[in-house]
């Protein structure tokens, strides 16, 4: 059997309408094929589906502002980096001479004079060729393969660059770098000319949807952490003055850019990319858009869908005897998350105040999460200060930290049999 979704990715981009103008305003730009329209879907394991013209490379342009402020983020700290850069959306366009009257900072790493502070941040010491040298390495991380830069791109957007030299010299003015305003435009200019297709966009936001960790060559490229504060500022500056409308309708951290492209990280799921040259009033691509909204729509991926209640975390329970006399047997099943974390503390503070022991069944549990994991082993502490022995069947190792707190560990075994349990009483 052939998957369905590469011919549902088709059915989406058929169903997208023409719109908007090319960008115009830089002249390589203008010259593009305003017809090419590509899609991406990576998943957590790296497995890529595609459609259209994936194969056409374009440049990143403001789609590498997320990647270049967690280059910044993980080498200086979150806190470093919020001196000089806000994350409040501005609520003006991308290009728009504001600093926050009060700090005088950029409002957010999403819009140009955001971008540019942040790209100054990165290597602040460094030579501009190096600086770039040591971005494109970074992006290159992120999409899993070596990222090449287009120069007839770049020199066409440095021929036009008065815009961002005044957000420049805005930024220096008010001491938000150090470095010479001229440098830091030329190597924000180059950062915006990598080329990418998208394949390497989707990968790239599986990247940051997969906590850091590139789904494809398996290696972290940042701090998970770092990878949330990114999806974070998306979420609220994205996409420029519709990120609002965006996130009603769309619900994915996403980023767009004047090339054409479209990424949405969807945490722990996928990372999608869409590619059309055409662009809306504020910058987005017309039929990316159309794209996406198909997606949430179709897919369940809007990022506020409650999902399903964890009722069914505790796939049995009750007592079972063994060689050493009763035990409270509770079998787990399904990821464990806070909520459904809360459903087995409950049911492990409902055991009796007896001398039974407590076996705990991992073996059909796919997942816990750190806050699981401590809640889940506080639990088992409790039980057996109140006097109980604790058995722990984990043989996928689903929790690595079975440490409750007091330097001793549950009696661990591959199964309930191997406990020596019989049936449920």
């Amino acid at each position: 059997m052939k998957t369905p979704i590469p011919e549902y990715l088709v059915e989406v981009l058929d169903g997208t309408q023409d719109g908007g103008e090319v960008a115009s305003y830089i002249p390589e730009l203008a010259r593009v094929n305003p017809d090419r329209l590509a899609a991406a879907l990576c998943m957590s394991d790296g497995r890529l589906y595609t459609a259209g013209d994936a194969d056409t490379r374009f440049t990143i342009q403001s789609i590498s502002k997320p990647f270049v402020y967690a280059l910044a983020v993980q080498e200086l700290g979150l806190d470093e980096v919020l001196k000089r850069i806000g994350v409040e959306p501005s609520g003006e366009t991308f290009n728009s001479a504001s600093l926050d009257p009060h700090t005088q900072r950029p409002d957010n790493p999403m819009v140009n004079i955001g971008a540019i502070a942040t790209h100054a941040l990165v290597r602040p010491d460094a030579t501009v060729a190096e600086r770039v040298e040591h971005i494109r390495a970074g992006l290159s991380a992120f999409a899993g393969r070596e990222l090449e830069l287009d120069l007839n791109v770049c020199s066409s957007e440095l021929e036009t660059a008065f815009r961002n030299l005044s957000l420049a010299y805005l930024v220096r003015s008010v001491g938000g770098f150090e470095q010479d305003p001229r440098g830091i435009v030329e190597g924000y200019t180059h950062q915006c000319s990598l080329l990418v297709d998208a394949r390497d966009l989707a990968v790239m936001a599986m990247t940051l949807a997969n906590a850091g960790i590139n789904p494809v060559a398996k290696e972290r490229v940042v701090d998970e952490a770092v990878a949330q504060q990114v999806l974070s500022v998306m979420t609220t500056c994205g996409m420029y003055d519709a990120t609002g409308d965006w996130m009603t309708q769309v619900g994915i951290p996403a980023k767009s850019g004047v090339g054409g492209g479209i990424i949405g990280a969807l945490p722990g799921q996928v990372g999608a990319a869409v590619f059309s040259p055409r662009l809306d009033d504020v910058g987005n691509s017309v039929r990316g858009v159309q794209a996406f909204e198909r997606f949430s729509k179709d897919m369940g991926m809007h990022l506020l869908k409650a999902p399903p209640l964890s009722r069914d975390v505790v796939r049995r329970a009750g007592v079972r005897e063994s060689n050493h006399g009763p035990v409270h047997a509770i079998e787990l099943q399904g990821p464990l998350r806070f909520s459904s974390t809360e459903r087995v503390l409950r049911r492990l503070q409902d055991i009796p105040e007896d001398t039974h022991g407590v076996a705990l069944d991992l073996t059909r549990v796919s997942s816990v999460d750190d806050v699981s994991r401590r809640m889940l082993m506080e639990g088992l502490r409790r039980l057996r200060l109140e006097g109980h022995p604790v058995y722990f069947v984990d043989p996928k190792s689903a929790i690595p930290d079975r440490d409750l707190g007091d330097g001793s560990y549950p009696t661990e075994a591959e199964s309930l049999d191997e406990l020596g349990l019989t049936g449920l009483a």
